[in-house]
Formats: structure tokens, C-alpha cells, sequence
């Protein structure tokens, strides 16, 4: 596969030699563009040396060959020769104007222009000051480029070259190698989703004691999120309904965050027209206090009584209101594994269910890991052992997408 690194001119620009090196130990033929402020910062004939391919520079007047046996194309038409080859262009690093030409469509120089011309998928990793990293022009280039379909490598915070200290540091080497590598993977994977828009639910709910306390459980949310993140790749439209985790939302999802299992079916109603098909992954408590404390209760030596009462059930009444669409549901169970998810599948009306066993320490809750079976209406279970969440989302999707019948709706 074809990587061009596009180099924008900024400090950072030294670190891109590092990053054709990485991507070359990863089998990529790295094709090297530098805009000219780049060109001030580490040179040309470094890039050549380290990718054994002719720099690009500029639009006109490139310079000298590539090495032997290379076509000499005339670089009046090279920016469409190359936009045509590669498979991915990657911005590192991408300065604040780089950004602002890019979101509006400027093409005044080799990398601008390319970047029009190319259907490549982008990946940008930006570098710059912290309160222009931070300025609202540049936020809103950003969100411009991410609706475009971009990934954007988010900087880290640390000691600038200006002098101060905060977020604008160019990502670590290994974070925009592993966008690249995973940016590629995703765009390998048969859009087998494409077009449809798939309803995601995840995370654990929160249910309020009193104003201090709550009643939770201990899903990080992991699953649904994988779950998330491939059905963007597979080329859904996706919607994330999430209770309180500490992930960021994947690439490309639309994010909407909830606390209680009121408001997660809330949501989940309000975007249920949008779906043609539902997987509900979130850990939703099934029991809230009957009554909210407006104080903080006292901690005295009375033991203290809480009466709970049942939480919306989401998945039911879903599945009531299913009409066309494909609804997978989750048990989580610590005894009686298939047999209590069976009865789930039947009793909810679902298409299918993924199973999985939480008495453990090392899949489920709190870990990268799970293993599953997944047991549908019209085929045999399915064992998936221990995997982690990622790769699991993926066999689920697989499975999901081989009985989906629900048509793609018109736009």
C-alpha cells in the first residue's frame, strides 16, 4: 500500500522523517510532500534519503528525478497522478493554515491541491501554538474536515517550542502510525453497512440516591463502543447513545450522552426513527431508588433502607416498536449462560443476542477482553472465545449483517 506523508512547515516537521520510517517497517511505499514553509524546517534531500522516492515540493519546476526506472511525470498533472495511486494521505504535522485551506477547499500548492484531488482517506495529525490550537477558527476547520470524513489525531499536551505549555504537541509517533494502520484496515473492510444507520447503545446508567450517591454498575462501556467504531468503518451512519464512561467517542459517530436509564430510553426513542437497526449493548441498571433524596442522606448508626423500583425495560419496548428493523440485544449473565439468553432472545422478540459471562476477571467488565455466544432465530450458536472487544464487535457485525433484510431507507 501507497502512504503519502504530507509535511506541513512547522517545528514538528522533523518528527515526519521518524514517521516514514515507521510506516516503511509497516510495508508502506511512502511518497513524501512538503509545502514550502516545510522545506525551512528539515530538508528535502533528508525525506528523499529516508523514502528513496523523489520529494514533492511544489507544483511546477519539482526538481530532479526519483530514482531510476521512475517516470519522470510532468508535475503540472503529478498532483492527480499521485492523488490517483495512493491509498491513504496523512498531514504531519498539519499547521493551523494547512487546516484552514484544507476545510475551505483552498488549492494553492502541491499538498492542497492533492488533498482535492485524492479519495484517499485522510488522516491528519495537527501541531501548532496552544491558544491557536485552541482558537474557535481552528476548532471549526476541524469539525469541518471530521464531517468530511477525516481522522483527525488529536495533539498532545506538553512543553511547545514557543515557550508555553499546553495542548498542541504533535501526537506521539505510535499514535499516528496506529490512526494509519487502523484508518487502512478500516477502509479494506467490506462496506457491508453502507448506507444504513445503525442505533448503538452502551455504558452503564446512572441512579440517584440523593445529590451525592447513585447506584451504578461496572461496565466501562468498552463493547458498545467497539460496536460503534466498526459499524462506522463498515459504513453506517451511527448513533451512540452512551451512559457516563471515560472513552471518546469514535471517529465519525454521533455521540449523545445520557446518565439514567430515563434518559437512555429517552434518547434512544428520539433517534429510533433513524435506525433501521438496533444494538443494544448498554449495561442499564435494572432498579433505581423509588424516591431521590433532595439532601444528602446522613450517615448515622440506623441501618438505612432503600426501597428500588424496576428501571424502563429499553430492550422491550424496542422490540415492540421494531417494525422493519434488526434488533440485537446483550445478556450478561454469571450462571446458565445460553439458556438464560435463550429465554431473553424469546421473551424480547429480538432477531439476536450476544451473550456473555461476567463471573470472570478476564473478559467482561473491566477488561479489554470477552468472549460470547451469540444465539440467533434462525441458526446455530455461535462460540466466539476469548477476543478482545474490537475484534468481537466485528464477528457480531458479521453475524448481524448476514440476516439483516431490513432495506437500506432512502435519504
Amino acid at each position: 500500500m501507497r502512504v503519502c506523508i504530507g509535511v506541513g512547515g512547522g517545528i514538528a516537521a522533523y518528527k515526519s522523517a521518524e514517521l516514514v520510517r515507521r510506516l516503511q517497517d509497516r510495508g508502506y511505499e511512502v511518497q513524501v510532500v512538503m509545502t514550502r514553509a516545510a522545506c525551512q524546517f528539515i530538508t528535502p534531500l533528508t525525506m528523499a534519503s529516508l523514502s528513496g522516492r523523489k520529494v514533492i515540493t511544489g507544483l511546477f519546476n519539482n526538481g530532479s528525478d526519483g530514482p531510476a526506472g521512475e517516470a519522470n511525470i510532468d508535475s503540472a498533472i503529478e498532483h492527480i497522478a499521485v492523488a490517483q495511486t495512493i491509498d491513504l494521505l496523512l498531514i504531519a504535522p498539519a499547521t493551523a493554515d494547512l487546516l484552514a485551506k484544507m476545510a475551505r477547499g483552498h488549492a494553492d500548492d502541491f499538498l492542497t491541491t492533492l488533498h482535492l484531488a485524492t479519495q484517499a482517506p485522510l488522516v491528519i495529525a495537527p501541531a501548532m501554538n496552544v491558544n491557536m490550537w485552541t482558537h474557535p477558527a481552528t476548532q471549526e476547520n476541524l469539525a469541518i474536515l471530521k464531517g468530511r470524513g477525516a481522522r483527525i489525531v488529536d495533539p498532545a499536551e506538553g512543553y511547545l517550542a514557543c515557550g508555553m505549555t499546553g495542548a498542541g504537541r504533535l501526537a506521539s509517533t505510535d499514535a499516528i502510525v496506529a490512526a494509519v494502520v487502523e484508518t487502512l484496515d478500516a477502509a479494506a473492510l467490506p462496506k457491508n453497512l453502507q448506507g444504513h444507520t445503525v442505533l448503538v447503545t452502551a455504558g452503564p446508567t446512572q441512579e440517584d440516591v440523593d445529590p451525592v450517591r447513585y447506584i451504578t454498575n461496572r461496565s466501562s462501556g468498552r463493547m458498545g463502543y467497539a460496536i460503534a467504531s466498526e459499524a462506522r468503518r463498515r459504513g453506517a451512519h451511527v448513533v451512540l447513545v452512551s451512559g457516563p464512561t471515560a472513552l471518546a467517542a469514535p471517529d465519525g459517530v454521533e455521540l449523545v450522552a445520557v446518565r439514567s436509564a430515563e434518559e437512555m430510553r429517552d434518547a434512544v426513542l428520539s433517534h429510533l426513527d433513524r435506525a433501521n437497526i438496533v444494538v443494544m449493548a448498554a449495561a442499564v441498571a435494572d432498579y433505581r431508588p423509588a424516591r431521590r433524596a433532595e439532601q444528602k442522606i446522613k450517615k448515622n448508626a440506623a441501618p438505612l433502607t432503600i426501597e428500588l423500583e424496576s428501571t424502563p425495560d429499553i430492550l422491550r419496548e424496542i422490540a415492540a416498536r421494531r417494525g422493519e428493523r434488526f434488533v440485537v440485544g446483550f445478556a450478561a449473565e454469571t450462571e446458565n449462560l445460553v439458556a438464560n439468553a435463550k429465554r431473553k432472545l424469546e421473551a424480547k422478540n429480538l432477531d439476536m443476542i450476544v451473550a456473555n459471562d461476567v463471573s470472570g476477571t478476564d473478559t467482561g467488565f473491566d477488561s479489554e477482553f470477552n468472549a460470547a455466544v451469540i444465539l440467533s432465530r434462525d441458526g446455530e450458536p455461535v462460540e466466539l472465545r476469548r477476543m478482545t472487544k474490537q475484534e468481537m464487535a466485528g464477528r457480531i457485525l458479521d453475524e448481524a449483517a448476514a440476516r439483516i433484510r431490513t432495506p437500506v431507507p432512502a435519504r
